[in-house]
């Protein structure tokens, strides 16, 4: 049996691949700034990038049981490294949060469509005990998508 015609295809099919997971230059991220959803539908987080060092905050709506309708982290601490994300919120109620991931593009082709941009990566949702000090954490593995021109005027 001739090989040839196999080996070939498989040569060419590494090459289209090679050529989907290179990215051009000009599709690096220059600013992560903007609102991402968080949780739920109905969490936000917003981002302002300024010289790689990340300010805003992440907005949590608490059931209705709670007092307050609205719970809002601010971001404490935050930076970005080329694609790596970083960021912890100030702690209400004995609770805070830390992210650690990626900025990546996501599914919209401009700015202001949904999903241009993601933050992909691990969220951990750090309870503090009161008694103790000690921290619970948990763990989840989160794809943080942006919200649209029209999402993110809905809240203003």
């Amino acid at each position: 049996m001739n090989k040839t015609p196999l080996l070939l295809m498989v040569l060419m099919g590494g090459c289209c691949l090679h050529e989907l997971n290179a990215r051009p230059p000009s599709d690096d991220i220059e600013d992560i700034t903007g609102k991402y959803h968080f949780l739920s539908a109905d969490d936000t987080l917003a981002i302002l990038e300024e010289g790689g060092k990340l300010k805003g905050y992440v907005d949590v709506y608490q059931g209705e049981e709670e007092s307050d309708a609205v719970l809002s982290y601010p971001i404490t601490l935050g930076w970005r490294k080329k694609d790596h994300v970083e960021f912890k919120t100030g702690r209400i109620h004995q609770k805070y949060y830390r992210f650690t991931g990626a900025a990546e593009r996501g599914g919209g082709h401009e700015q202001a469509d949904p999903d241009y941009l993601r933050l992909v990566g691990d969220l951990e949702i750090v309870t503090v005990r009161g008694d103790s000090g000690q921290e619970a954490v948990e763990r989840r593995r989160v794809i943080l998508k942006s919200m649209g021109k029209s999402e993110g005027a809905e809240d203003e």
